[in-house]
């Protein structure tokens, strides 16, 4: 039986973030997305920096990680990016039936 999990990446490009997105939802890879902008500080090249990001996570089946992962990576502009996910635990039926539905 497929997982369900909840994949994370960051960008700090609006319009990256959303061209992710976009390709994920119109492959069907994810059943729904959520972006919310956050403040980041991380160590990069032995220097600590600190920027806006915006945050997206995603619905879907481990299954598809493979596949969203690569989209991810054709879209996204960072070097080493954040392409990470969990899993939903304890969640409704009707919430999982409907990433079944929503998702290929």
């Amino acid at each position: 039986m497929d997982k369900y999990i909840i994949i994370t990446t960051l960008c700090d490009k609006k319009e990256i973030a959303d061209k992710i997105t976009d390709t994920l939802l119109k492959k069907r890879l994810v059943s729904g997305s959520q972006l919310s902008k956050v403040h980041s500080k991380y160590w990069w090249n032995n220097e600590l920096e600190e920027c806006d990001e915006y945050k997206l996570e995603f619905r879907t089946k481990e299954s598809l990680f493979a596949e969203i992962e690569s989209e991810i990576k054709k879209i996204h502009d960072y070097e080493t990016a954040e392409i990470s996910y969990s899993e939903i635990k304890g969640a409704s039926k009707d919430f999982l039936t409907w990433i079944d539905e929503e998702t290929k």
